[in-house]
């Protein structure tokens, strides 16, 4: 089951850096084509490594960072670690307008997916597979993103995506986005919960 964390700011949790609203988008800038971007258990430089983002990454999504901003909080499969944010760039909004590309929502009970991307979107699950949708509106707001989605003639989606911290139940992993999911539907309309992220490393 999808469970919404509330974002306490208490030790070792991300803040808000000034002029910069989370989670963001950043690319990988100053580390050499043979080396990596080390992510760490805790925002230090002696803290143990539990991964590495390629030297060219792009979509790299900072959950927020530290007080002195020196550390941002990221993303792994299982759950989240610490890189220098010295060694990122943040990826300037395509359009402020937009609900931001690439953008991943994911579901469970029933497991699913939403992904949009530059001209395209899609929603996936178990039982249909992957399904091309077709936007329809979408809008942004200082705390989240609206879009509609259309998966042919009868069926809609509405997706609302809101800034705050969301866990997927099945990992330790925090995500920055919750979202729920609205379908209508001939064989019934549903709503559902989920998390969703910029990370498409």
């Amino acid at each position: 089951m999808i469970r919404i964390v509330a974002a306490v700011l208490v030790l070792g949790c991300p803040v808000l850096a000034i002029g910069q609203t989370f989670p963001a988008s950043y690319a990988v800038k100053g580390v050499s084509a043979n080396d990596v971007l080390n992510i760490r258990k805790e925002p230090s430089a002696t803290a143990e490594t539990l991964g590495g983002i390629g030297p060219f990454a792009l979509n790299v999504e900072v959950l927020g960072t530290t007080p002195d901003g020196k550390w941002g909080q990221v993303g792994l499969p299982e759950g989240n670690g610490w890189v220098a944010m010295a060694f990122l760039d943040p990826t300037p909004a395509a359009d402020p307008a937009l609900v931001p590309r690439p953008l991943s929502c994911l579901g469970t009970e029933p497991f699913w997916s939403v992904s949009l991307y530059a001209g395209t979107a899609e929603y996936h699950s178990p039982e249909t597979g992957a399904v091309i949708l077709t936007l329809g509106h979408e809008a942004v707001a200082p705390k989240g993103f609206l879009f509609l989605l259309e998966e042919g003639p009868t069926r809609a989606r509405t997706l609302v995506v809101t800034r705050e911290r969301c866990s997927d139940g099945m990992s330790d992993r925090i995500f920055g986005f919750s979202t729920r999911m609205f379908t209508e539907s001939p064989d019934g309309n549903t709503l559902s919960q989920g998390c969703c992220t910029l990370d498409h490393r």
